[in-house]
C-alpha cells in the first residue's frame, strides 16, 4: 500500500492521456482537481488488486460526455461528491474502496478527487484497460457485474439515480440525461465486492500511467529519445507491446458531436509516403487506424497519436491541423481480448466493417 503523491499525479496525468487513446477528457484539468483535493483533504491511499479484501465494498466512478465539452464547460469539483451520497443514500450502506471505471485523461484523476474527499483508497486497476465512450463498455460488464443502481450528478447539483438491468439501457438513460445536464456528469455506478473486483478488472493501470508518465519524465531530463524509452516500458508491462504504426503531418481534422460523443476522422500524410494517408475514426477515442484499405491497428488495441518532438499525447479534442506526429500502437492484455470482451468493446461494437486483428498480428 502506497500513497499517492504529487509527483504521481504530474506523471499519472500524461500516462493516463496516453492510455485514454484520445479520450477520457483533458487530463491537464483533472491534474489541477486531483493536486488541489490531495492539498484540501490529504492523502489517498493506492491498492493493488491482492491487497482488496473479499469483502470491501466498492465503486467505479467516472466523467460521461464528450471530452470537448470540458474545454469550455469546467467541472465545479463537487459533482462526483454529490453522485457518491446520492449512491450511498440509495444502497443504505458505506463505499469502502474506489475504483476507475477507465483509464484515461480526468478519469485516472476523478477517482483520486472521491477518495481524498471521503478518506478511502484507490484501487489500482479499472474496467477498461484504456478509455472506451460508452458505459456498457466495461471488462466489469463483460464479466458479470451489475451497471446499476447508477448516480449520476452535475456542477449544479442535480442527481438522478438510473435503476436497470441491463448496461447498454443504462448508457442509452445515463447519456439522455448527461446531455440534458449540458453534455457532461459525473457518475458512480458498477458496485461490487473485493473478490468480485479482483476477477473483472484490468490490474495495475494506475501505476502503469504512472510508470508511463515517470518514464517520458525521465527521458526528457536526461535528453533521451523519450518514444524509445516509452516503448521498451511497455515491454516491461502487462501490456507488453507498443510499435509506431505511422508518422506524418494531420492533414485534415472531421470533427462533431453526436448523441453526446465527439466523433470525427483525422487524416494523416505519412512522411515515407505522402500519397497514401493514414485514417483515424474517432468516438471520443481513436477507434481504428487505416492506410490504403489496410488496418493499422482496432479497437480494443491502443492508438494513440503522440507529438512528434515530445511523444506527448495528444487527446482527440486537442487535435490540430499541422500538427507533426506518432501513431503508436499497444497490445491490451488477455481480459480485454475474451470473444465476451470482444463482443461488447470490438470492431463490432461499433459498428466497423472489420474484424479484430491482434495488434502484433
Amino acid at each position: 500500500m502506497a500513497n499517492i503523491t504529487n509527483q504521481d499525479i504530474e506523471d499519472l496525468s500524461v500516462g493516463a492521456a496516453l492510455l485514454g487513446t484520445g479520450g477520457g477528457g483533458d487530463p491537464y484539468i483533472g491534474k489541477l482537481m486531483a493536486r488541489a483535493a490531495l492539498e484540501t483533504h490529504g492523502p489517498v491511499e493506492l491498492l493493488s488488486l491482492d491487497q482488496v479484501p473479499d469483502g470491501m465494498n466498492v465503486i467505479a466512478c467516472g466523467a460521461m460526455g464528450a471530452p470537448t465539452i470540458l474545454i469550455e464547460k469546467m467541472p465545479s469539483g463537487e459533482e462526483i461528491g454529490v453522485a457518491l451520497r446520492a449512491y450511498e443514500s440509495r444502497m443504505g450502506r458505506k463505499v469502502d474502496a474506489i475504483i476507475p471505471f477507465e483509464a484515461g485523461g480526468i478519469n485516472s484523476m476523478v477517482p483520486i478527487m472521491l477518495a481524498a474527499e471521503f478518506r478511502l483508497p484507490v484501487i489500482d486497476a479499472d474496467g477498461m484497460g484504456r478509455a472506451f465512450p460508452q458505459l456498457e463498455m466495461e471488462t466489469f460488464n463483460v464479466y458479470g457485474v451489475p451497471a446499476c443502481p447508477l448516480a449520476l450528478a452535475d456542477e449544479q447539483g442535480n442527481t438522478v439515480i438510473i435503476e436497470t438491468d441491463n448496461a447498454a439501457k443504462a448508457e442509452f438513460l445515463a447519456r439522455g440525461v448527461t446531455i440534458r445536464m449540458g453534455g457532461q456528469s459525473y457518475l458512480v455506478n458498477y458496485g461490487m465486492d473485493g473478490a468480485t473486483t479482483r476477477r473483472v478488472s484490468v490490474p495495475a493501470t494506475m501505476s502503469l500511467s504512472i510508470g508511463i508518465g515517470r518514464t517520458m519524465r525521465e527521458a526528457a531530463e536526461a535528453r533521451a529519445d523519450a518514444l524509445e524509452a516509452l516503448i521498451n516500458f511497455f515491454q516491461t508491462t502487462h501490456y507488453e507491446i507498443a510499435r509506431v504504426i505511422a508518422s506524418g503531418k494531420i492533414i485534415d481534422v472531421s470533427r462533431r458531436e453526436r448523441n453526446g460523443w465527439s466523433v470525427g476522422v483525422v487524416t494523416i500524410e505519412p512522411f515515407d509516403n505522402p500519397g497514401k494517408p493514414v485514417t483515424i475514426q474517432i468516438q471520443n477515442e481513436n477507434l481504428i487506424a487505416e492506410q490504403d484499405g489496410m488496418v493499422l491497428a482496432i479497437v480494443p488495441d491502443l492508438i494513440c497519436i503522440l507529438e512528434l518532438d515530445t511523444s506527448m499525447p495528444i487527446t482527440t479534442e486537442r487535435l490540430r491541423y499541422g500538427q507533426r506526429v506518432n501513431v503508436l500502437g499497444v497490445k491490451v492484455p488477455p481480459i480485454m481480448r475474451t470473444p465476451e470482451a470482444l463482443a461488447v468493446f470490438g470492431p463490432s461494437a461499433f459498428g466497423l466493417d472489420r474484424d479484430y486483428a491482434p495488434l502484433e498480428a
